[in-house]
């Protein structure tokens, strides 16, 4: 069984590397070490630090929510609002699928959590984090099949009974999991990903949508309802005019970061052409051919990739695809993940609160 969740935090101070030798290196991030292996300590500014403490889980509600760890294949992590006593009416469900350019970050991390604790309570729905793993020891497509996997999951804990065996060969009958299966509606599931992860709402939703059309009963009674990518990193090998002029405003998104990541995380000799960053590109199959779910994309106006970003709405729209775009005005890449700025910045604070009423809206039209 893989560890608890909510275990992983980031070191203050760099380990000793014992002699061997850094051979690639994100500023700040991680550090790739002659003998293979990663070295993940936070070298950055000592104030993003805060951000990437990880939240323990808690049984007893805390600000209108229940907060639950469910250890497996992958981990997951459930945020349970509270409900009106008497109410049975089932909740939706929202995947969501972490960023870090498939290489950093953790979903206990305090970023995730404020944001993802605000989104349970105010759809509500039953938030479903899932620990994806990273490249470049896992490269892609690993993070595809961790979030088909965590969909098999959350269908094998709602078609189990009490003490049976979920199908990924891990008992799901446990307390966390048997709230899980009272609250959630499977049949109302929808895909929510930041940065990278919005790349993953992409493939995971196509994944699915194609295997449910080869067999209609393999999902059943689960089904992906909707998905929205959340400033997702869809390039191009070529700069866009965005990449270009917009500077970088912060230490968790930069050009360095980009390359370096995508060049560690895709296949081995795959350029970001490939499908998983460039999903709009010649290398893909053609968008009228890939079976996807009502997306809402949101697009940060001042966000090194908005070009990219918007070219994806634009060749979805072109392809036939049901999707709404939200521009969020006047912000950075993953603005809302900044807890500090959320609550002390005004428009920070409202355009976080415009994309939580976006989020609602669309679930509750699908």
């Amino acid at each position: 069984m893989a560890p608890a969740i909510a275990q992983q935090q980031p070191q203050v101070q760099p380990i000793g590397v014992g002699g061997r030798k850094v051979v690639d290196e994100v500023s700040g991030w991680l550090r790739v070490l002659d003998d293979g292996s990663v070295d993940r300590t936070w070298t950055g500014p000592l104030e993003a630090l805060p951000l990437m403490e990880p939240v323990a889980p808690y049984a007893q509600p805390r600000d209108g929510h229940t907060l639950h760890d469910l250890p497996g294949e992958p981990n997951l992590r459930v945020y349970l609002p509270e409900m009106e006593a008497g109410d049975g009416a089932r909740l939706p469900v929202v995947l969501h699928l972490h960023g870090g350019g498939f290489c950093i970050s953790h979903p206990s991390w305090l970023m995730y959590h404020h944001f993802y604790a605000r989104l349970a309570r105010a759809v509500p729905a039953a938030v479903v984090a899932v620990e994806l793993p990273l490249a470049p020891e896992r490269r892609l497509p690993a993070h595809v099949h961790a979030g088909v996997a965590a969909l098999r999951r959350l269908r094998s804990i709602a078609l189990s009974a009490s003490e049976s065996e979920s199908e990924d060969g891990a008992l799901d009958d446990g307390p966390a999991a048997a709230l899980l299966r009272q609250a959630a509606d499977v049949s109302r599931v929808f895909l929510v990903g930041d940065s990278s992860g919005g790349n993953l709402v992409h493939l995971v939703a196509a994944h699915v949508a194609r295997e449910a059309a080869d067999d209609a009963g393999s999902w059943a009674p689960l089904r992906v309802a909707g998905g929205v990518p959340i400033h997702p990193g869809f390039v191009r090998a070529a700069r866009s005019r965005s990449e270009l002029e917009t500077k970088a405003d912060s230490v968790f998104f930069t050009l360095d970061m980009l390359d370096k990541f995508l060049a560690l995380a895709l296949p081995e000799g795959a350029t970001k052409d490939h499908p998983f960053t460039c999903p709009m590109g010649p290398q893909a199959p053609p968008l009228e051919s890939v079976p996807l779910p009502p997306m809402l994309v949101s697009v940060a106006e001042n966000d090194l990739i908005r070009d990219t970003n918007l070219e994806y709405c634009d060749a979805l729209r072109a392809a036939g695809k049901e999707v709404e775009v939200l521009i969020n005005r006047g912000m950075s890449h993953s603005f809302y993940l900044n807890k500090y700025a959320v609550d002390m910045d005004p428009a920070t604070g409202e355009r976080t609160r415009e994309l939580i009423d976006a989020i609602k809206s669309f679930i509750s039209r699908h």
